[in-house]
């Protein structure tokens, strides 16, 4: 199963979200892939540090998508229409795209959605996942649910119901390397990444 993690967005989690979906199922199952076609190569650094530091389970990051397809292939595929990018939502299983909770974020979407089914033109389409990710913690904030709200009014879109919070926790664990769960175990950034990570991967996890 390939699933590309992407967003015409910056700074919505993408690499994140990989990063922490990857070691998820590997703690959990023990294999899979990653593959970095991001230019930026956020992730390829953050597995660089985690293989240095010698944590366990170990992360290989790919520069282009393997040809075998055991266990899930999360591909982290940056903010830019490139080939590289067409390509891997060519052969995607499924796409996941976490949004951050404003109006712009759901334009961006929804000009991504585009590029999918330009990409994808005359072959089986992707599922299309979508969640709200760096969802705002105020209890008093209405960005998170008019963003849900935006976004499960396209049609073609599941919204999941799973959130990953603006949480410091993951910005920190990314930076040493470390899965959220890894870092905090008890902590809300491993409960939200745990919840994301059933729906993603559902039965196959």
């Amino acid at each position: 199963m390939i699933v590309v993690v992407g967003n015409l967005k910056g700074g919505t989690g993408k690499s994140t979200t990989v990063f922490n979906l990857a070691l998820w199922h590997a703690h959990h199952k023990g294999d899979g892939a990653v593959c970095d076609l991001d230019p930026q190569a956020t992730l390829r650094d953050a597995i660089d540090v985690r293989n240095e530091e010698e944590f366990e389970p170990r992360l290989d990051v790919r520069a282009k998508l393997p040809t075998r397809k055991s266990g899930p292939i999360l591909v982290d595929v940056g903010m830019w229409d490139t080939p590289a990018m067409r390509a891997a939502l060519r052969r995607a299983d499924r796409v996941l795209i976490p949004v951050a909770p404003s109006q712009a974020d759901v334009w961006s979407t929804q000009r991504f959605l585009e590029i999918v089914a330009d990409a994808t033109k005359g072959k089986k389409s992707p599922a299309l996942y979508a969640f709200i990710s760096r969802a705002d913690t105020h209890p008093g904030s209405r960005e998170n649910e008019e963003a849900a709200e935006a976004l499960g009014s396209i049609p073609g879109l599941n919204l999941l119901d799973s959130r990953l919070s603006q949480r410091i926790a993951f910005r920190r664990s990314f930076s040493e390397g470390l899965a959220v769960f890894e870092l905090e175990p008890s902590g809300k950034a491993a409960s939200e990444l745990s919840a994301l990570a059933q729906e993603v991967f559902g039965a196959s996890a």
